[in-house]
Parts: C-alpha cells; structure tokens; sequence
C-alpha cells in the first residue's frame, strides 16, 4: 500500500469548512503530509479555480509584501481561491490575511502550516473570527484501515506500536530503514520550528526534557523533577518548553478529572506523544515488543492517541482527562461529551478481568466503563 493512495480523512472536511471571507488554517507538525493533502485536493479542481503559491518562495513573499487592497484583488483576480502553502514563512502573514478576506467579496482562502503560527501568534489575534482551524496528524488507524482487511490491521500492529504513523515510512520496508527516517526526523524537522523562532543553538535540552517524558508516559509529571533532571534550565523554562513542544505537535497534555471531590489529583499532568515513533527515536529503542519492558505504555500512548485523532477526525466535542485519587485508583482516560462520563483503561494483556475503580463507581455511578486491549481496540479507534 502506498500512502498517496490513503485518502486523509481531512479531505472531505475541506470543502465543507472552505467559507467565503474566511481563512481555512490547517496546522500540523512537520511531515505529516499537509503539502501532499493540499494538492490532492486541489486535483479535483480545475487549473483556473485557485491560486497556489508557496510561503517559502521568495516570490510569493515579494508579492503579497506590499500590503493593499488593490494589491492582494489584483492578486486573487477571478479565481477567489487563493491557497498559501508554508504561510508561516510570510511575514505579517495574519494582518495580510485579514486585508484579503475584510476587502475581497467571496474570496475563500487556505493556508497551511506548521504551528510557527501559534508560537509566533500570527494568526490568533488578526483572524478572530476569520477563521476555522484543522488540525492534522500522522497517519491514523481510521485512515488505514480504509484500506486494510482485519488481517493486515492485526499483522501491522506490532509495527504501528513501534513506528508511528509518519506518511513516509509505508514508502521503506526495512525496519532500519524506518527507524533512520524516525532518527533523521527527529533531529532534522521535528523541533526545527522551536529552534528558528527561539533563536535556540543546540536542541539538546529539549531533547533531553523529551527523553525525560518519553519514559513517563501514564505517570504524572513534576515540573520541579523535570527541571532538576534537565541541567542548566529554571522550572519557567522547563514550563516554557513543554509549552512550545505542545504547539508544534510532539506532545500533548492531558490533566486530571475532578468533581471537586477531596481525593481525586488535579494539580498534576500526564504527557503524551502525537506518535509512539517519535517517542522510541527520542529513546532509541525500536526493541522487538517481546523484550521489552515498556509495552504498557507503548500500548497506552499509541491508543491515547489514536483516540484523539478518531474524536478530531469525526469532530467530536470531547474533553479528556486521566483520573487518579490519593489513594492511588486510578483510570488511565476520561472523556466528557455531551454531559456523558466515559471511562477508558487500556491493557495490553488481555487474560484479567478489569472492573471499574470503586472509588469511580460510587463518585459517578452513570459513567460507562470500557477497558481497550488488542482483541478489540479497533472499535475505539475506527
């Protein structure tokens, strides 16, 4: 299977979210295939329909540089589909945007990018109201499985659990292949937008902080820990870091759930990775699941996950939390949608009987309670 015949489930979104005078802004880490989504969907339009232009080329900064009404009409001409691929790279580009979809009538506008644009806030403030975001990720099992049979499902995921779902790697079938293109990303792309907007030199303390949390997945994380474990950093800048690694797609945070009860935890977080791939590059470890020691939390941050792109990709309205109490019970996902609790516990061994916390079951006696192994994850994320 190649990955340009995988349909990405944003595809169909696009239209139904591209509005005249309105900004249509698809975010996601480096790699993840907005370009090759972007052209896919332009296919399907005639030539004379849009405008493509490209934010890393010199040209296209030089003409949308000069900021005028008469500029950017002359620009958008008849075609009233303008496309900016890598909008980052222009300067201004939020205030310019605003010009365009305020002056323009009927000009419908996408523009792309890694999430230079919230670091920098270009877009935020200037296109309140102007705008709907996507966002995009690696490759999920509701993408794949289109077209995969159960069989094949079943037989990838061993190797799903240890490289992630980056477009690219269905194009290389050795496994060290694979793991040199997890290596290269990591050290070439993925902290790539951190480096130029924070003018850091050497990325090696925030890998570091990442290595750090790829070993804690499932467990609450100390920012004081953290800071003491990353020489030579403060906690603001331990905080500040996990910040900008959160807005360019590495990890993500997820807090814990209350009711205001006394025992339950809240003040803490659990930090996950957009990709099991990514994480065991951090790590090194691209072991053979049968010798390894962390299978639990491959298995609990790739279905956490798969989760979230499943809820993302059918638009679901969910709130997410872990759930733990003083006492140490605790429940490895929480979701709210709709006034509905919804709570998850992940297992990779399949042969114990699971049941519900009872501190859980008597504080939210409503709540349903599903337990997601490998006999039946697809279910969950499909």
């Amino acid at each position: 299977m190649s990955v340009d015949h995988v349909e990405r489930a944003l595809l169909k979104q696009l239209d139904k979210k591209l509005k005249p005078q309105k900004v249509l802004i698809l975010l996601g880490a480096r790699r993840v295939g907005k370009t090759e989504l972007l052209h896919k969907f332009l296919s399907q339009k005639s030539p004379d329909e849009y405008q493509l232009l490209n934010g890393e080329d010199q040209n296209t900064q030089d003409l949308l540089a000069k900021k005028s009404v008469d500029n950017y009409k002359q620009l958008v001409g008849k075609q009233k589909l303008l496309v900016i691929d890598e909008a980052q790279k222009i300067p201004e580009i939020g205030q310019k945007l605003k010009l365009m979809v305020d002056a323009i009538k009927g000009v419908k506008i996408i523009a792309t990018g890694s999430s230079v644009f919230d670091l920098t806030n270009q877009l935020g403030e200037p296109l309140v109201g102007r705008s709907t975001v996507l966002k995009m990720f690696p490759v999920s099992q509701l993408e794949f499985g289109k077209y995969e049979t159960y069989i094949q499902t079943n037989g990838k995921l061993y190797e799903r659990l240890l490289f992630g779902g980056y477009p690219e790697l269905v194009h290389y079938d050795d496994f060290n292949e694979k793991i040199e293109y997890l290596d290269n990303l990591v050290s070439s792309y993925l902290l790539r937008d951190i480096l130029e907007f924070e003018g850091i030199k050497k990325s090696g303390k925030l890998v570091d902080l990442l290595r750090l949390l790829a070993f804690q997945i499932g467990k609450e994380v100390s920012i004081d820990e953290l800071a003491v474990s990353v020489k030579g950093i403060s906690r603001n800048t331990v905080e500040h870091y996990l910040n900008l690694l959160e807005k360019v797609f590495v990890i993500y945070k997820v807090e814990g759930f209350s009711r205001n009860l006394r025992k339950e935890v809240t003040k803490t977080s659990r930090w996950y990775f957009y990709d099991n791939g990514v994480r065991n590059a951090l790590i090194k470890n691209f072991n053979s699941l049968d010798i390894r020691a962390d299978i639990g939390e491959l298995w609990e941050n790739y279905i956490m996950a798969e989760r979230m792109k499943y809820n993302a990709y059918k638009q679901r309205l969910v709130s997410t939390y872990f759930w733990r109490t003083y006492d140490q019970q605790e429940i490895d996902l929480i979701e709210e949608c709709n006034g509905q609790l919804s709570a998850f516990e992940f297992k990779w061994n399949t042969k114990k009987k699971v049941k519900p916390p009872g501190g859980w079951k008597r504080a939210y006696p409503k709540a349903k309670f599903h337990v997601i192994h490998p006999d039946n994850y697809l279910d969950y994320i499909t």
